[in-house]
């Protein structure tokens, strides 16, 4: 996350930008951008996108290496990631090459986890279970997956997740639009 910070704060100065400037465009408190610039407190998703589309980045600028290729090799050293304070732990599989339509992750949910409310979106959503089990609600359906079962869906319907285990369930996902 660190680097998402100096990334943040280093966009935000050689725009000639200030906080004061930066809050009027995200409807973020400047005190709570200082905080971000400095990695004294977690960053949401929501609050990221709207940093990006005020920078006018996307969002995969933040996750970016300098040394990216046109392709993605994953390896299984590669460092995890949390959205601010989220149950979800995130392992990118994609690269960040021009016109990219999708991300593909590992996804880790900690136990008992569950989404707080049905979320919709433009998009689709793949998820294959490699160990444990989740619920996905999707309208008002609701589906048992298993290690091994997969699921794929229109990310337009109303649509969460939860973890009904005691222990991590994970999973592969690659969902369009590309998000990161």
């Amino acid at each position: 996350m660190e680097d998402i910070f100096n990334k943040i704060k280093s966009l935000r100065k050689n725009q000639g930008m200030t906080l004061k400037e930066l809050s009027e465009k995200t409807d973020l408190s400047v005190s709570f951008l200082s905080q971000i610039e400095r990695g004294t407190t977690s960053l949401a998703i929501t609050s990221l996108k709207k940093i990006a589309d005020a920078l006018g980045e996307s969002m995969v600028y933040f996750f970016e290496n300098d040394n990216d290729l046109n392709y993605a090799v994953y390896e299984k050293n590669q460092k995890p990631f949390r959205i601010g304070s989220s149950d979800t732990t995130l392992v990118s599989l994609s690269n960040h090459f021009p016109d990219r339509k999708m991300d593909t992750f590992i996804i880790t949910l900690d136990p008992n986890h569950k989404d707080p409310e049905l979320v919709q979106h433009p998009g689709e959503e793949f998820y294959y279970v490699i160990d444990g089990e989740i619920v996905i609600y999707i309208g008002d359906k609701k589906y048992f997956l298993k290690k091994g079962d997969a699921i794929h869906f229109p990310s337009t319907l109303l649509h969460k997740w939860e973890n009904p285990l005691d222990r991590e369930t994970v999973l592969i996902s690659s969902v369009s639009p590309a998000v990161f």
